[in-house]
């Protein structure tokens, strides 16, 4: 069983970009929306929009309140939540992939 956001809640996440090193999410839910378990790398996620959560992982739980702007560290887990709050989510996971180092062929200017 695929525990891929994409995958398990795909009404509430999008793979906007993706490439050997990373994959970039957009993920969307309203007020009392939840997602089923799935689980992501190491990421780093960025909030568009304020909004209040709560996560849960096995028997523990945690809610979250997250303000518009908040750029963060997501270390690897997994996961499912719930929308708790009375505005829309709207955030950007860029996910890192294992192994995904080293430089890249040709120039190093712009967005390739």
């Amino acid at each position: 069983m695929s525990l891929d956001p994409a995958e398990t809640n795909p009404d509430h996440y999008k793979v906007v970009f993706e490439n050997d090193r990373v994959r970039v999410l957009e993920y969307t839910d309203s007020p009392g929306d939840k997602t089923t378990v799935h689980e992501h790398p190491d990421s780093v996620m960025y909030t568009l929009s304020t909004f209040r959560r709560r996560l849960y992982s096995g028997d523990s739980h945690r809610d979250v309140d997250m303000p518009a702007g908040l750029t963060g560290w997501l270390p690897a887990q997994q996961h499912y939540g719930e929308n708790i709050g009375d505005t829309e989510s709207h955030v950007i996971f860029v996910e890192l992939k294992a192994g995904a180092g080293g430089t890249s062929d040709g120039p190093a200017l712009g967005p390739a």
